[in-house]
């Protein structure tokens, strides 16, 4: 099976659950920018409007992880891997009221895994 541009924990795949139960589809987000922009924003699908630069670089169990194309010149070479911490953020994601926050964790691929990786789609598309 190949790698995917993104993976999350346990924990995440819980809480994206519970999220889905309360507020249907869901998507992920990573804006790159400063304070929370760093954190991956869960937002119900559809109320988000995507720019024509941002990508869709994969799907964490149903729900899509977009990021601008510039923000995935970073990413590029890593695997983002989506996890939960224990913290209070002070932006709009879904997951604020329970006290927890969405992070992103990065894995670098190793130079075998670069061939084989999927490319990003125009978040638009999904």
């Amino acid at each position: 099976m190949p790698t995917g541009r993104v993976a999350a924990t346990p924990e995440a795949m819980a809480l994206l659950d519970r999220l889905y139960v309360r507020h249907g589809p869901l998507m992920l987000h990573l804006s790159g920018g400063c304070c929370d922009g760093s954190a991956p924003l869960c937002l119900p699908r559809g109320e988000f409007r995507m720019g024509g630069r941002d990508l869709c670089i994969g799907h964490v169990g149903g729900t899509p992880f977009c990021m601008a194309d510039d923000t995935f010149d970073w990413w590029r070479n890593s695997q983002v891997i989506l996890d939960v911490i224990q913290a209070r953020g002070g932006g709009f994601s879904l997951e604020a009221p329970d006290g927890v926050r969405f992070t992103a964790k990065a894995r670098l691929f190793a130079d075998e895994e670069l061939p084989g990786l999927p490319d990003p789609v125009p978040a638009e598309t999904v």
